[in-house]
């Protein structure tokens, strides 16, 4: 009988082109996943057929980080028919997936469960470092600055960004037909060290948007933006007006809530 699994999965983005299957692309993290799981089902379960030949099992995630963005708890869910316990699911996937990616939980869910569709809010988290030295074993997971920007300034800035608003400037796809306005209900933004932290939660993000909201803070903190511009930008809906968009290297998904 086909059940509904849901997965709680880390991964280091690195080499990946991004979360979501891309024709001709080996290098994703749910193309490497579902690969895991059709084998899986073939050998201990009852695969689905299609045209003589096995249905690959689909994953659906929580969202579709980018190309280089990593995560600590991505959510996603899948249909099986599986003859295995919900531990040796998960032993199984992490013997056979690539090192920079873990299975951290695995369990039976509602067959209404959606991964996606159900998730009420998502927090992200953006690291900078700054400094002489070089961050040496972070390298891959922080955008390097080459000053310090104004943190003050930059959480100045975010007060703005805080509520419900048409984050259009803030979306990567120009071209979007779907509404733009989301719900951020929280910035905060933390130092330790040489690090600069910034934390983003709400109840969904556009394309790109996290970075593009960072690159326009950091350029708030460099003092090419003043903190109330903020509220301009939202009204332009026009990308043009807000900052560069960060790098993908120091985003992370940190928790999908449900």
């Amino acid at each position: 009988m086909k059940r509904n699994y849901k997965f709680i999965i880390s991964y280091d983005g690195t080499k990946f082109y991004g979360w979501e299957r891309q024709p001709n692309k080996d290098m994703t993290i749910q193309g490497k996943i579902e690969s895991v799981l059709t084998r899986m089902v073939s050998m201990s379960g009852r695969p689905e057929m299609e045209n003589g030949e096995i249905k690959n099992v689909e994953v659906i995630g929580a969202g579709r980080t980018d190309a280089g963005v990593h995560a600590r708890a991505m959510t996603a869910n899948a249909f099986m028919d599986t003859d295995l316990s919900e531990s040796e699911i998960q032993e199984y996937m992490n013997r056979f997936l690539p090192e920079d990616i873990s299975i951290n939980e695995v369990k039976i869910c509602a067959d209404r469960f959606h991964s996606r569709y159900n998730a009420i809010g998502k927090t992200y988290r953006y690291t900078c470092w700054y400094g002489a030295s070089k961050p040496v074993f972070d390298r891959k997971y922080v955008t390097i600055l080459k000053n310090k920007p104004d943190v003050e300034l930059m959480k100045q800035a975010a007060e703005h960004l805080v509520g419900t608003h048409d984050f259009k400037s803030f979306c990567g796809n120009t071209r979007m037909k779907k509404s733009t306005v989301r719900c951020v209900d929280n910035i905060r933004i933390e130092e330790s060290g040489n690090y600069i932290r910034f934390y983003y939660h709400g109840n969904g993000f556009l394309q790109h948007m996290v970075r593009i909201l960072t690159g326009t803070l950091l350029e708030v903190g460099y003092g090419n933006i003043k903190p109330e511009e903020m509220v301009d930008i939202l009204e332009a809906r026009d990308r043009q007006k807000a900052g560069p968009t960060a790098g993908p290297h120091g985003l992370c998904m940190m928790k999908v809530d449900y």
